[in-house]
């Protein structure tokens, strides 16, 4: 896949393997409208961008945000719509056919919660479900009918308990995609709006 011009910025994620278990999965046709939620440097959104022109991510992170529009520019791309907010605040009345989300999936205990705005990265609370469970809440109110949504998360915060809630919530899920590293799995789960 192509190689893009990446910046860091010591307040936001540095793309790992996570971001690239989702950016080289993503399911995304011409045309389709796509939101991703935390992009961070923006990594996964620039992929995207080689799939579609509509595109717009989100941060609760202001320093991502600039650092992604940082990112869109030093590669030439144009397409990208970027807001600052948390989860789906920015898009509030907003459905798209793709949502993108590489979440903070790691359980913290209260000592762990760094002061730094790069908390937000991976914070995931007590049992790693604070943000994603959030974000399930909410996510069928911002996809359109037959959209799907792709998400990164933990074995360690829980697949089998995600994968649950996607079904009660009229969703078809299933891991796509997993990767063994250390001590847990990092998954991707694909779900399908019907």
């Amino acid at each position: 896949m192509a190689e893009f011009i990446l910046n860091t910025d010591d307040n936001v994620y540095v793309p790992a393997e996570d971001s690239y278990l989702l950016a080289d999965n993503l399911l995304i046709k011409e045309g389709q409208s796509v939101l991703e939620i935390g992009t961070g440097s923006g990594i996964v959104a620039m992929y995207a961008s080689k799939l579609t022109d509509k595109i717009t991510v989100t941060d609760i992170n202001f320093d991502a945000c600039q650092l992604a529009e940082k990112n869109f520019k030093a590669n030439g791309i144009e397409n990208i719509e970027v807001l600052f907010g948390n989860l789906f605040e920015p898009v509030k009345n907003r459905k798209f056919d793709v949502i993108l989300f590489n979440t903070p999936y790691l359980p913290t205990e209260d000592s762990e919660v760094l002061e730094d705005t790069i908390n937000y990265a991976f914070d995931g609370g007590l049992n790693g479900r604070k943000v994603i469970d959030a974000f399930l809440n909410e996510v069928r109110n911002h996809l359109n009918d037959g959209g799907i949504v792709q998400l990164i998360q933990s074995s360690l915060s829980g697949n089998e308990e995600t994968l649950d809630i996607l079904d009660k919530l009229g969703f078809i899920a299933e891991i796509a995609e997993s990767e063994h590293y250390f001590f847990e799995d990092i998954t991707l789960i694909n779900a399908y709006k019907i």
